[in-house]
């Protein structure tokens, strides 16, 4: 990716999040939806030209303590934060170190040492280690005869995915939108980037997700699985970074008590 097409994905980043936003006086007819440049100029103390400039994607300078003003107008989360800075190439002080690439043995041999459904993905998403709980819950992905092992691919492509994850949707959207906090930190990973426009031309749920913008950090919580031999499962889903490689997660699903 070059920086003229990392400069359209910030634009249009911006764009969107500043179309969410609901006017503090709604008075009289908007033709457009959200705040209006000039608004969000006057909420982060910000021209509205260099507002502009921004989400037309042109090459303009943008600095840490401008960013930071325009995520606290845009009233974005943590992880939409991250994303802004990272689409921008600037460093979040608040920001954790960047993770670096690579798994170790003893990486890869985690998953074998939880009791529990445990897989361990890369940055792009692709289980690269799983124990045998894990392989027995996901038919089609993790077991012995499934071919792809990356997670989006199986979540949005497989009927068998649909068939095993109950509230499909809703869960495959929040995948897409935890994906694309990850995908910001790395925008010129081209293998993320062939996957995501693999999945926009595959998957018309994945290109309607992907087209909202929406980022969320990556939570646990309660999962549940129709298993086509055990039933209904529920588990409570924790994630957990490698210090050292922070684009490293191992997933742990714990039976719910």
């Amino acid at each position: 990716m070059n920086d003229a097409e990392q400069r359209q994905m910030l634009g249009a980043f911006i764009r969107a999040h500043r179309e969410r936003l609901t006017p503090a006086r709604t008075g009289g007819r908007r033709r457009t939806p959200g705040l209006r440049r000039e608004e969000l100029a006057d909420a982060a103390g910000l021209g509205v030209t260099w507002i502009t400039w921004l989400e037309q994607g042109r090459e303009v300078r943008a600095s840490s303590a401008a960013l930071a003003r325009l995520a606290e107008a845009l009233q974005l989360s943590a992880a939409e934060r991250a994303s802004l800075f990272d689409l921008a190439g600037k460093k979040d002080p608040s920001a954790a170190d960047e993770a670096v690439d690579g798994l170790s043995p003893a990486l890869l041999a985690l998953p074998e040492l939880m009791s529990v459904p445990s897989y361990l993905l890369d940055h792009a998403w692709t289980a690269r280690a799983w124990n045998d709980a894990a392989s027995e819950l996901f038919a089609g992905w993790l077991d012995e005869q499934a071919q792809d092992r990356n997670l989006l691919r199986y979540v949005f492509l497989s009927p068998v995915a649909r068939a095993l994850i109950a509230d499909w949707e809703t869960r495959a959207a929040r995948l897409a939108a935890e994906f694309r906090a990850d995908f910001h930190r790395r925008p010129g990973d081209v293998e993320m980037k062939a996957l995501v426009d693999a999945l926009c031309r595959d998957s018309a749920l994945f290109a309607q997700c992907w087209h909202r913008q929406d980022v969320l950090g990556r939570e646990g919580g309660e999962r549940q699985f129709r298993h086509p031999v055990r039933g209904t499962l529920t588990f409570v889903q924790t994630t957990l970074l490698v210090a050292a490689q922070r684009e490293i997660k191992l997933v742990c699903l714990a039976p719910a008590a």
